[in-house]
């Protein structure tokens, strides 16, 4: 495929890789930034089948890393230098076991997969420390010793998952299959299958997942109100709110602002549902409506469409749903790209979307439904 054309570097392993035994990738951040790597991790497989594959992630990204087939065994940390979410007490010690534990793991080498905005050089020196040999990043800084593969990013900005098969590319490391990857566990995919037939046997089941970890990415909780409401009056559709446990109030709010008849047709699993049966849960749905968040990412791993309502705190070219029919919704505004986590200005780029644009969008994408996805198959 023409992607898989024009990876970066030689085609070739370089003969250091090539011997390599225990490999080490990285992404520290989110559960979808995880995900996003998922089609270089498998390049990596590809290439080196007999490479045994750890990965080093949050424990929110730790959960796609359980499900993919791919990868041999996951190690959580939670990074004070990397991790934008949240500010973690200072507690040296805990760098201090992460390094101890991986020189334990005696790793041949490293991938630190990082966005287009993040260093890659405190992660690289955490590995430098553990004493893996081999240290591969993408970087623009001077990066000395810490990485003894530097692949300099292409301009323009790529895709997130464009980025990182980049970065592989540079190792030699390659693949033509270039769809994200999960693997549903079977009991979870016979629940919610059980869930679909009796809640929604004749009707369209759309998942609305409101909530983000990011408070800038989140549409308006009223007008998502409004959005159900004209969805289930213009098409009958059966609406299933999800999110974490934290999200209950904000589902909880929505429901209550809501005609009663409407909310009698919604159902809440906010945090009721494993990952696993998330996932499971939105492979059955015929449609998911989300903000720029990880079950955006889900619905492009399993197929399902998605209603992206996309802030643009972020570049949607970066970060838009990978290889799934989808309709990115927001207004272009003055500040946008401003990669805040809470927004100073009312979230005009998300609340200039009206629920009407919302329905929309969600009809179009209903109206284009292909064959049933469970009859495709899934990776």
């Amino acid at each position: 495929m023409e992607l898989a054309n024009t990876l970066s570097g030689n085609s070739d392993i370089p003969h250091a890789w090539r011997g390599a035994r225990r490999v080490l990738v990285v992404r520290l951040d989110n559960l979808g930034d995880v995900l996003l790597m998922t089609p270089a991790i498998h390049a990596l497989r590809r290439s080196l089948p007999a490479v045994e594959i750890t990965l080093l992630a949050s424990a929110v990204g730790a959960q796609a890393g359980l499900l993919n087939p791919d990868i041999d065994d996951v190690i959580v940390y939670e990074s004070p230098l990397v991790d934008p979410w949240q500010r973690l007490p200072h507690d040296s010690r805990r760098e201090k076991n992460m390094i101890l534990l991986l020189k334990e793991c005696c790793f041949d080498g490293a991938i630190i997969f990082t966005s287009f905005r993040q260093s890659a050089l405190p992660t690289a020196y955490l590995c430098y420390l553990a004493d893996v040999p081999l240290r591969a990043a993408a970087s623009v800084d001077g990066c000395g010793s810490l990485l003894t593969t530097r692949y300099r990013p292409a301009l323009p900005m790529r895709h997130e998952v464009e980025h990182a098969l980049d970065l592989v590319g540079a190792l030699g490391l390659r693949t033509d299959e270039l769809d994200m990857v999960l693997q549903i566990p079977e009991d979870a995919r016979m629940k919610m299958e059980c869930l679909r037939a009796r809640l929604a046997y004749d009707h369209p089941l759309i998942i609305v997942h409101p909530g983000c970890s990011m408070p800038a990415r989140t549409y308006p909780w009223e007008l998502y109100a409004a959005a159900v409401d004209q969805l289930i009056m213009r098409i009958g559709a059966t609406v299933i709110f999800t999110g974490t446990d934290d999200e209950r109030e904000l589902v909880e709010r929505i429901r209550a602002r809501m005609l009663p008849a409407c909310a009698a047709q919604t159902t809440s699993l906010t945090g009721e549902l494993s990952f696993g049966e998330l996932c499971a849960l939105v492979s059955v749905a015929d449609l998911t409506i989300t903000n720029n968040t990880g079950p955006m990412h889900v619905s492009a791993v399993v197929k399902t469409p998605v209603v992206a309502l996309f802030a643009l705190t972020n570049p949607p070219q970066q970060w838009h749903p990978w290889r799934v029919r989808h309709r990115l919704l927001y207004q272009k505004v003055p500040c946008q790209l401003c990669y805040s986590r809470v927004c100073p200005r009312g979230h005009e780029c998300l609340r200039g979307v009206e629920p009407t644009q919302v329905v929309d969008a969600a009809v179009e994408l209903l109206g284009e439904l292909p064959v049933r996805k469970e009859d495709q198959g899934l990776r």
